[in-house]
């Protein structure tokens, strides 16, 4: 069962890189939930992407599953016969826990689980590709390199589903958004503290793009056009077609 994300809640007097790592994996769905404007909007309306992408007889895959939110929203509105979720994630204890929410869940589409780097995993045979706030936390050096990948991989008509935390140049439009997500953390009853001390660890793990970056690395790898479909605040997704 999740706990309440008291991570930060002490002084650290070292604040090291933030790790997906157990204690992370065991409050995370509150610290995601209470951090990330319009997550649980995101992952709701993913289905959708499965009921009208998903073909028979393919792969979706959830890049970065953390702890199968993604994945079993997608599960759960397929209607194509003869298809697979694969989900990927890095963290094993990300991955133990999502076996576990995979295997309470009553949808008939199977799910192969593995914990790995996505950057090393083949894809083929998709029809749908969801990195739900993963892409960020790569080195932005290889970012275009897994887009072309996934690109390869989708069959003609396949799509890809990208939700990513968004940087701004402009300095009133970056700071109106990041005071707003201050001011969603702050009304989910994160201190001054708490706040402070993630954006620290965060600092050198997560880096965010500007939209225009991510259109123009994924018409760089090849799809044809993408189209913004959310945001809340300085959170977006995008979806983009082969």
């Amino acid at each position: 069962m999740s706990q309440r994300d008291a991570i930060f809640n002490q002084p650290q007097s070292m604040i090291v890189d933030f790790q997906f790592d157990e204690n992370v994996a065991s409050v995370f769905p509150d610290m995601i939930r209470r951090s990330v404007p319009g997550y649980g909007e995101i992952i709701a309306l993913l289905g959708l992407f499965a009921e009208q992408y998903v073909t028979d007889g393919s792969k979706i895959y959830d890049l970065g599953c953390s702890l199968g939110a993604a994945t079993l929203s997608l599960r759960r509105r397929i209607k194509a016969s003869d298809c697979r979720i694969i989900a990927i994630d890095n963290s094993e204890a990300m991955t133990e826990r999502c076996h576990e929410n995979v295997d309470h869940d009553l949808a008939a589409t199977p799910v192969e689980i593995h914990c790995a780097d996505i950057r090393q995993v083949e894809i083929n045979n998709a029809s749908l590709v969801v990195i739900n706030f993963t892409l960020q936390f790569l080195p932005p050096d290889e970012r275009l390199e897994l887009l072309q990948k996934i690109h390869r991989g989708l069959n003609p008509g396949g799509v890809l589903v990208l939700s990513e935390k968004l940087h701004f140049n402009e300095s009133e439009i970056a700071r109106f958004h990041e005071q707003m997500h201050i001011a969603f953390k702050r009304a989910n009853g994160y201190s001054e503290l708490e706040i402070s001390q993630k954006r620290a660890a965060l600092e050198q793990v997560l880096i965010p793009d500007t939209f225009e970056l991510h259109q123009q690395r994924l018409s760089t790898a090849g799809f044809s056009c993408s189209e913004q479909w959310f945001q809340a605040f300085n959170f977006t997704s995008l979806i983009a077609f082969k």
